[in-house]
């Protein structure tokens, strides 16, 4: 009976196995492609030449190194690893779930020609019995050779030709011991290895493989020293971008997750993005030239060796949908997204977040509070601590209209003492701000890091009437067939009452009409926004919005350096934002910031923060709720 049993379950688990006899056919399928939300075809995902090349042309380091790190045993065992199985077996029991482990090269092929890449138990077991039948009419030589022209090895390059091509621009025969290691260091895991995604794992990757290789003696102690110290070239003009290239690779890295590498760059996909092509190009329009003048700048002040970069992303703001993302000035020189990926000091561009969470305490936007020098005691780290304002100069009482727009510091930080700083972190972070900020008094500065695009999101909470909404770039992904295998919908939140937003959106138009924005007044259309600059002007920002759009700016250094004096968030960053509103609205339907009926204009006295029943000369109109 347990002989049937088995024999059963064996019929069960390899009836629908493949056949293997030409599994040396095999082709890649279709290209994948990626459109804007114009229809402009933004780049195509594909194996560019997947070249078949002998074993004899590919190097033995390359050969010997990828045996190294994926399969020691590979000319020595039938396709499986008993021990190997074993040990992960043992690894499985530990961690408590499946561990994928112990692939030798031959099973790894039997997975990537004819098996998905789900974990399962079942799938193990088909994959074990494939090997077994690709070492039985194979050698070892064939198996080897096939493996190195087939496996992924990331950037959508699939082979060893494929990769040499994509990331050196070089033919495999030309590699030296550096790029061979790095190669043989993608198939663990591509998507996070390859160089044109993180250069630095990349170069630690590669070196975990020069380690294995001088220890298994396959090269020289000499050799390992001097393959260590070699810098990564990657070639990046082999990259398959064609437009966007910053925002190809933020939704890239994305789908790889959702739908596997081998379906992205094989399965013919039709992707569907929310990217606006023409305000993708206003967009590196502004940034190339507002990052040209300010290095025009440095250069005058004698920092010629210093090169500023920049980061623009701009979002729909009833939607979350991504409009337009510049990542740096230059992706070919730096593939780093600095609109998605840096975390940087924010400085006043904060403030808003501050002033929006006291709007919600009903702390009026008439409300004087003290502009004066002030001394916490043992603020930080048990030591006095002394705020100042930029300026250096104090005005005495303030309302807190005027002071977010001459973003005052004094002002901001006894505001954030009097609502308490964990408050302000916690509603920072319904607002979308999901990295970890410091709940302490200097929060107020903007000295917590965060990223431009969680920022620009939270901005564009306000002219949405307090609505959250998660940015998102893919709209719909199709397969070749034209079934819809991926589909995102705008994600939404209240997270602050439709009076508030109201009123902080009236407070940042201030902003621009009488304070640090005054220089974007030129916008015909309604626009609001804040500053930020952080000390030693390290960091320069400028995030804003329309009623439709919100588009956050960042120019700084890589390095942390200063962008050299007076270089602040309306001198460096708003000129930018600035030229690209400007194109990107011209379009739109001309719109006014939405008023709800918890609200009312009032006239206040600017000096005294008192509301007066009569119009006059010297009054502002502001918002108040009823």
């Amino acid at each position: 009976m347990c002989c049937g049993i088995l024999t059963g379950s064996f019929i069960g688990l390899t009836h629908d196995l493949p056949q293997i006899r030409e599994f040396k056919s095999f082709q890649p399928s279709a290209v994948t492609r990626i459109y804007g939300a114009q229809g402009t075809l933004l780049a195509e995902l594909f194996i560019e030449k997947r070249d078949p090349v002998s074993l004899e042309k590919i190097p033995d380091f390359l050969k010997a190194g990828l045996i190294a790190t994926e399969d020691r045993g590979f000319y020595k065992h039938s396709g499986v690893d008993i021990k190997g199985i074993l040990r992960a077996v043992v690894r499985d029991i530990r961690a408590g779930g499946f561990v994928e482990g112990a692939s030798t090269i031959t099973q790894q092929l039997a997975k990537t020609l004819f098996l998905t890449s789900k974990k399962t138990l079942v799938r193990k077991i088909k994959e074990a019995i494939l090997a077994f039948q690709i070492e039985r009419r194979y050698t070892k030589d064939e198996i080897l050779e096939l493996y190195l022209n087939q496996i992924y090895f990331g950037s959508g390059a699939y082979g060893v030709e494929s990769a040499a091509s994509i990331f050196f621009g070089k033919s495999v025969d030309q590699l030296d011991l550096s790029e061979c290691a790095l190669i043989a260091a993608m198939p663990r895991a591509p998507s996070r290895y390859s160089p044109l995604v993180n250069k630095d794992l990349a170069l630690e990757r590669r070196n975990i493989v020069l380690k294995q290789m001088r220890q298994t003696n396959i090269i020289s102690e000499t050799e390992y020293e001097n393959a260590l110290h070699r810098e990564i070239s990657p070639d990046k003009h082999r990259h398959h971008v064609v437009k966007a290239p910053y925002f190809i690779d933020y939704i890239q890295k994305d789908l790889e997750e959702k739908l596997g590498s081998s379906l992205l760059y094989k399965g013919g996909l039709t992707i569907y993005t929310t990217l606006s092509y023409p305000m993708q190009e206003a967009a590196e329009d502004a940034v190339e030239n507002g990052l040209a003048a300010l290095e025009e700048r440095m250069q005058q002040r004698g920092a010629a060796s210093l090169s500023p970069q920049g980061a623009l992303v701009a979002i729909a703001v009833d939607t979350g949908a991504i409009l337009a993302m510049v990542g740096g000035r230059d992706y070919l020189q730096s593939s780093f997204n600095r609109a998605t990926s840096a975390k940087r000091q924010p400085g006043s561009a904060f403030k808003p977040i501050l002033y929006a969470h006291a709007i919600e305490r009903d702390f009026p936007q008439n409300m004087m509070i003290l502009d004066a020098p002030i001394v916490f005691k043992k603020a930080h780290a048990g030591e006095d601590w002394k705020p100042e304002n930029f300026s250096k100069t104090y005005v005495g009482e303030i309302t807190l209209r005027k002071a977010l727009s001459l973003s005052k510091n004094i002002p901001a930080v006894r505001l954030i003492q009097m609502l308490g700083p964990s408050t302000v972190a916690q509603f920072a972070r319904e607002l979308g701000i999901e990295s970890t900020l410091s709940a302490n008094l200097s929060l107020a500065l903007g000295t917590s890091e965060v990223t431009l695009m969680e920022l620009t999101a939270a901005y564009a909470v306000f002219p949405n009437g307090g609505m959250a909404v998660q940015p998102y770039g893919v709209v719909e992904v199709v397969d070749k067939q034209g079934q819809i295998l991926l589909q995102n919908k705008s994600k939404k939140k209240f997270v602050m009452s439709q009076g508030g937003a109201a009123i902080i959106t009236d407070m940042l138009r201030n902003v621009i009409q009488e304070g640090t924005g005054k220089s974007a007044r030129f916008l015909k259309w309604p626009v609001a926004g804040k500053t930020g600059t952080t000390d030693q002007y390290k960091d320069a920002l400028f995030i804003g919005f329309s009623p439709d759009i919100a588009a956050g700016v960042w120019t700084g250094l890589d390095t942390g350096g200063t962008l050299g004096n007076r270089e602040t968030g309306a001198r460096a960053a708003l000129p930018i934002w600035s030229a690209f509103m400007a194109t990107a609205i011209q379009n739109q339907p001309y719109q006014y910031f939405d008023i709800p009926d918890s609200v009312v204009y009032v006239n206040m006295d600017p000096a005294t923060g008192r509301i007066q029943t009569d119009s006059g000369p010297g009054l502002e109109r502001i918002l108040i709720k009823k």
